[in-house]
């Protein structure tokens, strides 16, 4: 019965990609059809039904169209602008200069947004067409771009960690994103010092003079922006409130800032609406057909096949995480970070575990993973966005992109077999053992 399941789930799931179907609707599809070599026609479509219902009827889950739409208003109201600004300012005289603002600004906007798209999006539209008139090719400013946009999947709050708690069983919201920041400073820092080298080595220097009243005048302009991170992180972890809770605050707040900038007006918010329910209804969709998948190999134990299969390779930690790696990092080259967490968290997690692996660190892990796949060709969203922000053909970008991807695949090793990395400020703020 397992086998069979897994064979309908995996071939079903991959032909249905293949021929271009959604991957919600193939991961439902397939997964719907493996219940039925468990239960009969009439049982397994009400037990799907009841599977999917139970999956997305959670308060948790609220936090996430609350945090889309608050990213929603924040790329409609004027908020990048201003981070961009700020990022001028804390990346000083530097060699590439521009670029390592591209780098922070990505960091600040894709942490406050939670959207790595969103982040090479409206970040890359500004900084690409500066960095050219100051003599900077276009393909290395495209790879700066792309290769640090996903930090802001790891710099919470993050959507993606919350799918994580979620599918994981509950694991703490706060610990996770705790545990996010050094690991996504650590990407950053890291396209910096490439960066960086590249800059000198092409002789890239900054040609902006800014006076010491005008660097406050921006400081103190961004600072609101910036607050919305310390308001909502510092009240989840300090308990003052939910994740959920938190998300809705953040809608509010960045709702009243993009009034008070003036850069949303009331007959704007009908469309912004609409585009954080189109987003919110394809994770939440995937949610739900990915619980019907997840029960499915619960009740056959798959998970626990591949854990045997996995552990007959070898029973050396170090080997079966390099094997988890390199698993996600293929799968993250075509699928994306949503549906994998969804996927794959219910079939690894139960393997780290017995390990002896924390969940959150595993969750790091795995976010820290997925996030690569995101520049990685061939499917890699932020690669593709990127790509056409920059009027670039993707082969022209992947070159210049491989020192980013380099510095990322030595992050991962790092994150991986360095527990205190993801761990320590959780523990420091006392939100895990």
């Amino acid at each position: 019965m397992a086998v069979q399941a897994g064979l309908i789930l995996l071939v079903g799931i991959v032909f249905l990609l293949i021929i271009g179907v959604p991957i919600a609707i193939s991961v439902g599809v397939s997964s719907v059809l493996a219940m039925f070599t468990i239960l009969e026609f009439d049982n397994g479509l009400l037990t799907s039904a009841q599977r999917m219902f139970t999956g997305i009827n959670s308060f948790t889950l609220l936090a996430i169209p609350f945090f889309v739409l608050a990213g929603v208003i924040m790329n409609n109201g004027g908020i990048a602008s201003k981070l961009i600004n700020c990022a001028k300012i804390l990346s000083g005289k530097m060699p590439g200069s521009l670029a390592h603002t591209n780098i922070l600004a990505n960091m600040l906007f894709g942490s406050i947004s939670g959207s790595a798209v969103a982040a090479a999006a409206a970040v890359g539209s500004t900084m690409g067409e500066q960095q050219e008139k100051e003599g900077y090719k276009r393909e290395f400013s495209a790879a700066v771009n792309i290769g640090s946009a996903p930090t802001g999947m790891l710099i919470p709050p993050s959507n993606i960690m919350i799918v994580f708690s979620l599918v994981s069983g509950g694991t703490s919201i706060a610990a996770l994103f705790l545990a996010g920041y050094v690991p996504g400073l650590l990407w950053g820092l890291a396209c910096i010092l490439v960066a960086l080298i590249i800059a000198k080595k092409r002789g890239y220097k900054s040609q902006i003079e800014i006076s010491w009243k005008q660097k406050l005048l921006v400081i103190l302009d961004a600072i609101p922006s910036l607050l919305l991170i310390v308001i909502v992180i510092g009240g989840i972890v300090g308990g003052v409130f939910t994740a959920t809770e938190g998300s809705a605050i953040a809608v509010v707040y960045s709702l009243l800032l993009s009034f008070v900038y003036r850069s949303i007006k009331i007959r704007d918010l009908p469309s912004i609406l609409l585009e954080a329910t189109r987003t919110t209804s394809i994770v939440v969709f995937l949610i739900g057909v990915s619980t019907i998948m997840s029960w499915v190999m619960s009740f056959t134990n798959i998970p626990g096949l591949i854990a045997d299969l996995l552990l007959s390779i070898s029973d050396n930690m170090i080997i079966i995480l390099l094997i988890m790696n390199i698993v996600l990092l293929i799968i993250g080259t075509f699928m994306d970070p949503t549906p994998a967490v969804l996927i794959f968290t219910p079939i690894f997690l139960p393997i780290a575990l017995d390990l002896g692996m924390d969940p959150i660190h595993f969750g790091i892990m795995m976010v820290l993973n997925l996030s690569i796949g995101t520049i990685t060709p061939p499917v890699g969203p932020v690669l593709f966005v990127g790509a056409r922000v920059a009027k670039l053909p993707i082969e022209n970008v992947i070159k210049p992109l491989a020192p980013f991807f380099l510095v990322t695949i030595v992050l991962l090793l790092l994150v991986t077999f360095v527990p205190a990395i993801s761990l320590f400020i959780p523990k420091l703020f006392g939100v895990m053992e």
